[in-house]
């Protein structure tokens, strides 16, 4: 499983919620103009549940811009490439399930 120090990019604060073997929970906190970067997943979901926001989640294949407020929620599935932001540059807070499986983070 891919581990915050590996990946290509840092954000204010991870806070590590649950872990097991393919199952990963996790809240992560952007601070304004901060973002998860372009990549996608080889076998897990990522699902989103919005805690402060608005944050966007971009997608491609099919192109999207899906704004969630806070309690809304959303599913990228495996293989879809997406980017998380702040809505236009400001922070957002939100919970992150990932799985079930190997969790690994391939820059688009």
């Amino acid at each position: 499983m891919t581990e915050p120090k590996d990946l290509p990019y840092s954000i204010e604060h991870r806070q590590p919620v649950a872990r097991t073997e393919g199952l990963k929970v996790t809240i992560l906190t952007l601070a304004a103009g901060e973002e998860v970067p372009w990549h996608s997943h080889s076998i897990i979901d990522d699902d989103f549940f919005c805690m402060q926001g608005p944050m966007v989640v971009e997608t491609r294949r099919p192109d999207a811009a899906n704004v969630l407020n806070p309690g809304e929620t959303l599913k990228v599935p495996v293989g879809r490439p997406h980017r998380v932001t702040g809505q236009n540059g400001g922070p957002c807070r939100f919970l992150l399930v990932q799985g079930v499986g190997e969790h690994d983070f391939i820059s688009e």
